[in-house]
């Protein structure tokens, strides 16, 4: 429904209390304290053809949608949310809603399976397509062409390595050379990093990590600071294409939502700790996580991101890819499987995911630190190091 999830600019609270009490919604017509699910798939027409409420059919107008875009609109200060299937599917209709033969500048570090997306599809449908290292101003300015370069997506971090863009800095660059900036900011959620306060002009999320945090709902989400074509054309890709979630999913999401708050900051606190003490052992070759001062991003995510560093860390070991992966068989709480975000920890040697065209050490465990007990945390990673 159009103009549904746009931010509440008027809302008074912190987003601590925006996200526990769902921006204070009530259903108007039992009174309860949690949105209802609407299933419906249809809405009836008026006697004079008309649609009353607006809504047509809910691939793109479920109203369970609603309070879930307003919410995450609301968090990072946007004109309007969409929620999406997955964050696959809220991030490839960023670039679908571009026009061929547009240029794209994206970071040699960026979640693996959009990278491997943007090799394999993208191309196909005669986007230009460039990686370059988004941590160095010198190479975007480089490579931004006037007038032809459409979009600079961002991710920050950058995952698996954790690398830290200027977001404020790549927004005047791409600004002034007619480009738009999406920032994929799963990682910093919308509590530790707001790009559209930053210049940004569409913010996404893998909603299936941090915001849901329960490893229970695939879903994604696009935030934009405006409402202009080219929101419009992304709007008509998630319409026609199908790319939504499913009202069980949107309404499962919420609940999640619901606690956000408690949990990335746990979750930042226990990544901090570990962080400083992996970071001093003997078998530790490097610790990557911008919270730490010898990180090379440190003084850029100090500048971007309010709150703590997140709850994403690295650790490559001095014994290698065989050692690394040792580790990862031996730990007890460490869960072994792929995603992050949730309040359980998980541990992944990450280049076997990735595979060869990785940019990924093979040396590197890749950590979602949970809101488990961090010393017992540290203490299970230690046996399975030095076992």
């Amino acid at each position: 429904m159009s103009g549904s999830s746009k931010s509440s600019s008027n809302y008074a609270y912190s987003a601590a209390t925006a996200l526990a009490q769902s921006l204070g919604r009530i259903d108007q017509q039992t009174q309860a304290v949690v949105p209802p699910i609407h299933v419906a798939t249809t809405y009836l027409r008026g006697a004079d053809n008309s649609y009353p409420t607006g809504r047509v059919y809910s691939r793109a107008d479920n109203p369970t949608y609603e309070p879930v875009e307003a919410l995450i609109c609301e968090l990072e200060q946007g004109h309007q949310a969409l929620l999406f299937g997955s964050g696959m599917a809220a991030a490839t209709a960023v670039f679908q809603g571009l026009r061929p033969g547009d240029h794209v500048l994206a970071p040699k570090v960026m979640y693996w399976a959009l990278r491997n997306w943007l090799l394999t599809f993208a191309s196909d449908w005669g986007l230009d397509i460039e990686f370059v290292d988004m941590t160095q101003l010198h190479k975007v300015q480089q490579h931004l062409r006037q007038g032809q370069t459409k979009l600079v997506w961002l991710e920050t971090p950058g995952n698996p390595l954790w690398c830290i863009s200027d977001i404020a800095a790549i927004c005047q660059l791409a600004h002034q050379a007619g480009a738009q900036v999406a920032v994929d900011s799963t990682c910093a959620t919308p509590l530790l990093t707001q790009p559209i306060k930053l210049g940004a002009d569409i913010v996404m999320h893998s909603a299936t990590k941090y915001l849901n945090g329960h490893s229970d709902v695939i879903a994604g989400a696009l935030i934009a600071a405006r409402d202009d074509a080219y929101w419009q054309r992304i709007r008509q890709v998630r319409a026609q294409a199908g790319a939504v979630a499913s009202p069980h999913d949107a309404a499962q999401l919420l609940r999640g939502m619901r606690t956000m708050h408690l949990r990335v900051r746990e979750s930042c606190h226990n990544a901090q700790f570990i962080a400083e003490q992996l970071e001093q052992h003997s078998d530790v070759l490097e610790v990557l996580y911008p919270g730490l001062q010898s990180f090379a991003g440190h003084d850029v995510a100090k500048r971007q991101m309010v709150g703590g560093f997140g709850g994403m860390l690295s650790v490559r070991l001095k014994a290698g890819e065989t050692a690394a992966i040792g580790v990862a068989a031996r730990t007890k709480l460490w869960k072994r499987a792929t995603s992050l975000g949730g309040v359980e920890s998980l541990i992944e040697h990450r280049a076997s995911i990735e595979g060869p065209a990785t940019p990924c050490p093979n040396d590197l465990l890749r950590l979602s630190v949970g809101i488990e007990d961090k010393q017992e945390l540290l203490d299970d990673f230690l046996q399975a190091l030095q076992a």
